[in-house]
């Protein structure tokens, strides 16, 4: 081997400081305005409670297994069965994270000889399991339905025959943005495709009872979602909803749920607690939409930027230096905002990602914006 052993590393690092692209730890500090805890569930009492009387009752804290041997829990069975009622799904199925879920289904689902389509703006976890999955994969034009259209119709006439798989997110994580879903699934119904919609970053938020964007849609036999719990719900894991033999099949081929250690039966115990909450504590949403709405008409009025009409407000700068000065001049300032870099977002578009939740009240927003008034101004 040549050359000391972590000099290829250390080459990488120095690389990614010279563009402005090195990223470090740092701890919670100020206001939130960049957390997904958009009801503000992680924190709370009811939440802290149900885990503590489970605890009581002698639910372990470690699953000590995969759920194929020791390591399913009555908790796990529990969260399923009530997630599918509750998304209105046949069948639900726990992971321990949305990314391994992401990986797990596009991995797993998708045959040699399908095609997947994967809007170009979609979560890495999406990206990284078409790439290490057995389909073929193209990426499409953002929120573009023709663009899907026009891929299947090429791959259909050079000769795919496989099935086609349409992959989006039905709120995006770093534009605010909305899939077009009834545009997807009619192209679907069409071409007898499946959608797979990760639905992260509007359960809890958006849709009946917060149950998603893509709620109309959870039952069909060619939809299959993912609901993250540790957004919204305020817990951790991810839950895949979708037709029984989907859920089967994935208990017997999906190798990130075989051969993984079961997610902790207290964040299954968390997560049916805040699932239970969506319903119960409406008020929660309500008083969300209405900081969203006040947001938008802040930052529009002050600083010129266009409301994105979701809990995700990004504030394009282009440049990474910048990008992270202003957001370490808010910081400074007591409000929690990060810039995010490529490749997270692609070339040129670094952005402030602003976090709207109920961690923070109006008189709070009001505080942010005048600040980013201000930093905006000397930076």
């Amino acid at each position: 081997m040549n050359g000391a052993p972590l000099a290829r590393y250390d080459a990488t690092l120095q690389g990614l400081a010279r563009r402005d692209r090195l990223r470090t730890l740092s701890p919670r500090a100020g206001l939130d305005f960049s957390s997904n805890d958009y009801l503000g569930l992680a924190a709370s009492k009811r939440l802290g409670d149900a885990v503590a009387a489970a605890i009581a009752r002698g639910t372990p804290v470690g699953a000590t297994g995969s759920r194929l041997l020791r390591g399913n829990a009555p908790e796990h069975e529990q969260l399923e069965a009530d997630a599918a009622t509750f998304f209105g799904a046949e069948c639900a199925l726990f992971f321990g994270s949305g990314y391994i879920a992401n990986f797990a289904l596009l991995t797993a689902l998708p045959q040699k000889g399908d095609l997947l389509i994967l809007d170009e703006l979609a979560h890495a976890s999406m990206h990284e399991g078409a790439r290490a999955g057995r389909a073929e994969f193209k990426l499409v034009a953002h929120n573009d339905a023709d663009a899907f259209e026009d891929a299947i119709t090429r791959w259909r006439a050079e000769g795919g025959t496989g099935r086609v798989w349409i992959v989006v997110e039905s709120l995006y994580s770093m534009d605010g943005d909305r899939a077009p879903m009834e545009s997807l699934v009619a192209l679907a119904d069409r071409h007898e495709a499946f959608i797979v919609v990760d639905e992260a970053h509007a359960t809890g938020v958006w849709g009946p009872d917060g149950r998603g964007l893509a709620a109309a849609f959870e039952g069909r036999d060619n939809i299959v979602a993912l609901h993250t719990c540790g957004k919204a719900l305020g817990a951790s894991g991810a839950l895949i909803t979708a037709p029984r033999t989907v859920c089967d099949y994935l208990v017997n081929r999906c190798r990130p749920f075989i051969y993984a250690t079961a997610p902790s039966p207290l964040m299954a115990v968390a997560a049916r607690e805040a699932i239970a909450m969506l319903s119960d504590e409406p008020l929660r949403r309500v008083q969300l939409h209405e900081r969203v709405a006040f947001a938008g008409r802040q930052l529009a009025e002050r600083c010129g930027v266009t409301p994105s009409g979701s809990q995700i407000q990004p504030f394009v700068i282009g440049d990474n230096r910048r990008t992270m000065t202003l957001a370490a001049a808010l910081q400074a300032r007591g409000f929690d905002i990060r810039g995010i870099r490529p490749p997270t977002v692609p070339e040129g578009t670094s952005r402030l990602r602003i976090s709207l939740t109920l961690n923070v009240d109006e008189a709070d927003i009001s505080a942010m914006v005048e600040a980013l008034v201000e930093v905006l101004g000397t930076a």
